[in-house]
């Protein structure tokens, strides 16, 4: 990824400072124009904008080390309260500084297909938005905001994509072919879209009608993938997690709403560790 915003700063014409911990990496950005610091302080001593994208915050506070002179535009991974702390950080370093959050892959850095997310005074993202790569989004001013984001992306991505797995392991243990069952899978994805529509306006609203399907159904539903599981030793743990969730929340009286209901912000959210 950090060779991907390097390139892309290349394509539009800006003077670029490149260093990696391993100097071998950064050979093809060389060539295309861009100049090796030696050391991270070197990189970062005159740069009006220092672009960061490291393993984590850890990894930034112990690699910027030297003065920015300009303002530190962090698009490491991470939670809003550790952006929060960095930000901290930076104010005592005497820094500028905002956060953000890069949201799609590493080839999609500079045309349209990319989205990232900033979040800090709307005066640094002004003064670094002619540098910063095509898809760089203003979320405010409160400085967590791009890693709420994230974060919860990351929890729809990491969530999804451990149940399709887990649905073709299931699939190919009844005998059904990975591409017969993708025909139907790309089917359910396509549902999402749209449930992510009324979660909105139900969450929004603090109203949670089943018009499609009720809590209780779909609890009803996750038991019988739960057996199903079972019978051919694959694990269930996810799988009877969201059970879990699910029965609190009937239990508390919500088995009449929507799935929804799960995210609501209320005293017995089913989604809070009881």
């Amino acid at each position: 990824m950090g060779r991907a915003l390097a390139a892309a700063a290349l394509a539009a014409g800006h003077r670029t400072v490149v260093w990696n911990r391993s100097p071998g990496k950064a050979a093809s950005l060389v060539e295309q124009g861009a100049m090796l610091a030696p050391t991270a302080a070197d990189a970062t001593r005159e740069a009006p904008v220092v672009i960061t994208c490291m393993i984590d915050y850890a990894a930034v506070r112990a690699t910027v080390t030297g003065p920015v002179a300009g303002t530190l535009v962090n698009l490491s991974s991470g939670h809003a309260g550790q952006a929060r702390d960095m930000a901290a950080w930076a104010a005592d370093q005497g820094i500028d500084y905002l956060d953000g959050a890069i949201l799609t892959p590493a080839p999609t850095i500079g045309t349209p297909a990319a989205a990232i997310l900033c979040s800090g005074p709307r005066t640094l993202f002004d003064r670094c938005r002619p540098v910063l790569p095509r898809g760089s989004i203003h979320l405010g001013a409160e400085i967590g905001a791009a890693a709420a984001y994230e974060m919860a992306l990351l929890d729809l991505f990491t969530m999804a994509v451990g149940g399709l797995a887990h649905a073709f392991a299931l699939a190919g243990a009844e005998g059904i072919a990975p591409a017969d069952f993708a025909r139907f899978a790309r089917g359910i994805g396509a549902l999402l879209p749209g449930m992510a529509d009324r979660f909105a306006e139900q969450l929004t609203t603090d109203s949670f009608p089943a018009d499609v399907s009720s809590l209780a159904s779909a609890g009803s539903a996750v038991s019988h993938v739960i057996d199903a599981a079972a019978v051919h030793g694959l694990d269930t743990a996810p799988q009877q997690a969201v059970r879990s969730i699910i029965e609190r929340a009937v239990a508390a009286g919500h088995g009449g709403d929507s799935y929804a209901r799960l995210a609501s912000r209320g005293v017995s959210t089913p989604l809070r560790h009881p």
